[in-house]
């Protein structure tokens, strides 16, 4: 009866394919087909087959090495370690913590063999807390015992993986594999089955961008870094979670295989289940069965054999040797694996700078495939978990690695303090860097900037773009978008202190607004993030990645720019240094600065645009005079008013001093992104008015459930939560200028805060407002005494005094090259982003700001670079959005 159906079906798809005119080759494709269901486990198949097979990703243990034979006896002796080290009998629980079943001396799907050792060691070291020992010696214990060497002893390969990795190889197939063990002991496993030198990328569970399985993080990666369009990637493993990684990166095929802790259930949704990878080939291409037998010949030979293990160097990620006879498959492939390289030094734009900004142009320009787009990137690619884990955003902030670490000049108005400025030097620039609130500002803000100058940047104009940009997640309406390329989300904490700020700003006397980024800023809720599926959604991720296959885009990392290149009045170009080479890249339309607020106007000063007699006094020759140019510089300060918590609720439990909470949720994170790992725990916030007559909120509040200092680095001794408040559109200016003509040297940023007395009663004002906010009755079950300023700080000298002590940037510069009118001898460039009296230049990016707004500046700036492509690819500009804004009934009062 089974062979009536297929061959029913065999003869309804002959009949299918020759009325398609496509019934000359329809009998030997059906009969391979036919075949590989029978290669296939049990009948297990779709059918499908990937002929044009580019890259298979391989799973370590159960696929290429026999999972149980070595670590069945390592679990035993696993539990004897234990017993040793702390006299507990309990064999059983460890097994089964592990996966490991002792009647049939198998491990098992589960935590050991679908999860990273890590992950292993916490679930150990938890069991045996519960058994009476001290948490920090269990973790000390399960440290010191476990091993991941001397198991090598009961190695075993499954099949023939040397046959098998040679054959692809000898076939322009690349091979990968992709693990959850550690790095130290896969390279020894490789290495002594001879495996190390066919592998080109070798992705482990304690790599520092890793993220386990099933998350599709990992075999996307491998697919970009081989420049390998994932459909034309294949898969093999043996375990429900190697299915799950093939399904979530949408690979071309998914093979399963039954030689490791998998079961034909477990497998389900693979394309071919077959019994080991030996299998692998009808599935991808024709092999010849002689050459089938010689392979398997050589490698019985030589697979165990010590003494004819060819000892190498040590292993790299990217495999240098190849088998004698077969040449480097991937000698062609550029370093820059991201990329996709014009073949020339010449292009149509050359943007400098791949951050908020940056990245958005990079998109939007390349969409025209007759543009050539080169984007410079003075620092890495994004690859840091760091990044996207929303929860680590402070490790960045002090990271020179992704980092300017940019200090001001001491500053009068805060003691003659140094102030400390983070800016993003990494692909997604700030970004990537970001506490990922997203906020627009108020409308009053953008036609204020039409009145200073920038005509056609009113709220009405300005609105479409950012509707352009976003993705909220409730969904787009008039003032939201749904379908952009930027995904912008609400929290997911169950903290209770987000809804009694909200509560306790209600009470207060503050109206509640459902959307501060649409008709009503004012009052408090629930603030938008630039978070998506728990990771942070940079520009980088927004923009930028979606794009990299684009043969008219090339991006460059690691390139410091020098100068701008002119030619009379004209930038034709741009000479950056690269691994410490000079390089000269041309623009045949324009270059364009999105460098930030900071390093765009550095760079036109470096090139001779700027003040010429500070330009004449470093001997740089004066290409154009604009005084404007590194002036104007404004940002916004930022104090802590900081409460003392009498429920143990806030972040204080995530500190090194208690390892445990703060790895399980790392833990959470990596394999599901969700958890207090998932959230920067900015969820809740405001925008008040700081007395009458004020038309718009020119006060913000950012609430958080922890209390920190310095950027992060300090966390106070205790549960405490805190507000960073700070006035949004202060009347003080400061400037960018250079110190010397080396481009390596950082600028001299002078912010002059607190220079007016209008900035000083502001920032008063502004904690005076919290302590108010925290005297409400649905802060009362949460909040103790007040940890700063502190009960004895009161008059407005003591205010005045903790402000100037401890106010820091709230990372917002701007401004520094600002648009307007060519009679504003400060404007440097136009409304259509052009330099003043320059052709072939423009700036885009959070400098050429009029004025501040009243809000965080990352979505500004994506608006910015969204309104500038239009304009610079001639575009008619989006329809205008006649929308109504909120305005208050009367500005007699406060509120």
């Amino acid at each position: 009866m089974l062979f009536h159906r297929r061959l029913l079906g065999f003869s309804k798809c002959i009949r299918k394919d020759i009325c398609s005119n496509r019934g000359q080759n329809v009998i030997p494709r059906m009969l391979l087909n036919e075949w590989c269901n029978k290669q296939s486990h049990r009948g297990i198949s779709t059918g499908k087959r990937l002929t044009d097979t580019e890259l298979v990703i391989f799973d370590k243990d159960g696929t290429i090495i026999c999972f149980h034979t070595m670590w069945a006896p390592w679990s035993r002796e696993l539990a004897v370690k234990v017993q040793k080290a702390t006299g507990l009998s309990i064999d059983d629980k460890i097994y089964k913590t592990i996966g490991f079943c002792p009647v049939s001396d198998k491990m098992l799907p589960g935590l050991f063999a679908e999860g990273t050792a890590l992950h292993s060691k916490i679930e150990l070291a938890k069991l045996l807390n519960s058994h009476g020992v001290p948490e920090q010696e269990s973790m000390k214990i399960i440290e010191n015992i476990w091993t991941e060497g001397e198991h090598k002893k009961y190695l075993k390969a499954v099949g023939n993986p040397k046959w098998v990795f040679e054959t692809l190889i000898d076939h322009g197939i690349k091979v990968a594999v992709c693990t959850s063990d550690n790095r130290e002991g896969t390279e020894a496993v490789l290495t002594e089955l001879d495996l190390d030198r066919y592998i080109s990328r070798l992705m482990c569970g304690n790599d520092h961008d890793s993220v386990p399985k099933p998350a599709p993080d990992n075999a996307l990666r491998i697919c970009k870094e081989l420049n390998v369009d994932p459909l034309k990637t294949v898969m093999v493993g043996d375990t429900k979670a190697d299915v799950q990684m093939s399904q979530n990166a949408d690979l071309g095929l998914m093979i399963g295989v039954l030689s490791g802790v998998g079961k034909k259930e477990d497998l389900h949704g693979s394309d071919h289940v077959i019994d080991d990878i030996d299998g692998i080939f009808p599935l991808i291409m024709n092999i010849p069965e002689k050459d089938k037998n010689r392979y398997v010949h050589h490698v019985k030979e030589n697979r165990f054999s010590d003494s004819n293990v060819i000892r190498k160097q040590k292993f790299s990620t990217y495999a240098r040797n190849y088998p004698i006879g077969l040449s480097n498959p991937f000698s062609k492939l550029s370093s820059k694996k991201y990329s996709t390289h014009s073949g020339s030094n010449t292009y149509d734009y050359v943007i400098v700078g791949a951050g908020s900004a940056g990245c958005v142009l990079a998109n939007r320009l390349s969409e025209n495939k007759d543009n050539s787009v080169l984007l410079l990137e003075a620092g890495p690619k994004d690859n840091s978990w760091k990044i996207h884990m929303p929860a680590a955003l402070m490790y960045n902030l002090y990271d020179d690695k992704y980092n300017w670490y940019y200090n001001t000049e001491p500053e009068p108005g805060t003691n003659n303090r140094v102030m400390y400025w983070p800016r993003g030097r990494v692909w997604g620039g700030s970004s990537s860097l970001n506490a990922m609130v997203y906020i627009r500002g108020n409308a009053l803000d953008y036609d204020n900037w039409e009145t200073l100058g920038a005509e056609s940047w009113s709220y009405s104009d300005c609105l479409p773009y950012f509707r352009k940009a976003q993705c909220h997640q409730l969904g787009g309406n008039d003032y939201r978008g749904g379908k952009g390329p930027l995904n912008v989300s609400r929290g997911t904490s169950k903290n209770p202190l987000f809804q009694a700020f909200i509560d306790a700003g209600m009470q207060a006397g503050y109206p509640l607004t459902d959307d501060m980024n649409g008709y009503q800023q004012e009052g408090v809720g629930w603030m938008d993030m630039t978070i998506h599926y728990g990771k942070r959604w940079s520009t980088a991720s927004a923009y930028l990645r979606p794009v990299l296959r684009r043969g008219n885009l090339t991006t460059e990392v690691e390139a410091f720019t020098k100068r701008i290149l002119f030619e009379k009045q004209r930038a034709v170009g741009i000479e950056y240094e690269h691994n410490g080479e000079s390089r000269k890249v041309y623009a045949n339309k324009e270059v364009i600065l999105s460098a930030g607020a900071i390093n765009s106007p550095q760079l036109l000063m470096l090139s001779g645009v700027g003040n010429a007699d500070d330009l004449r006094k470093l001997d740089i020759p004066v290409v154009q005079h604009l005084p404007g140019v590194g002036q104007n510089l404004q940002d916004h300060l930022d104090v802590r008013v900081q409460y003392e918590l009498t429920q143990p609720i806030s972040l204080y439990k995530y500190q090194w001093k208690y390892p445990i909470n703060m790895i399980t949720a790392g833990l959470q994170w990596f394999s599901t992104y969700s958890g207090d790992a998932a959230t920067a725990h900015f969820e809740s916030g405001g925008f008040i008015r700081s007395k009458p007559g004020v038309t718009h909120p020119d006060i913000q509040f950012h609430f958080v459930p922890t209390g920190v200092d310095d950027h992060g680095r300090k966390m106070l001794d205790r549960h405490a939560c805190q507000m960073h408040v700070g006035t949004m559109r202060p009347t003080s200016r400061g400037h960018v200028s250079l110190k010397t003509k080396n481009f390596m040297d950082h600028p001299k940023i002078v912010a002059n805060y607190l220079s007016t007395q209008e900035d000083i009663e502001d920032m008063r004002a502004s904690i005076r407002l919290s302590r108010e906010i925290f005297q409400q009755k649905a802060f009362e079950p949460f909040v103790g005494d007040e940890i700063n300023p502190g009960k004895n700080v009161q008059s407005d000298a003591e205010i005045d005094e903790y402000v100037r002590r401890t106010a820091d940037t709230n990372y917002h510069p701007s401004c520094t090259c600002k648009m307007g009118h060519s009679s504003d001898e400060m404007a440097v460039v136009n409304s259509q982003t052009k330099v003043f009296g320059l052709e072939g230049l423009r700036v885009v990016d959070a400098s050429i700001m009029p004025a501040m707004i009243s809000g965080n500046l990352n979505g500004p700036t994506i608006m910015i670079a969204e309104k500038a492509s239009d304009i610079i690819m001639g575009n008619k500009p989006l329809l205008k959005s006649e929308v109504p804004v909120f305005r208050p009934q009367t500005l007699e009062a406060q509120r």
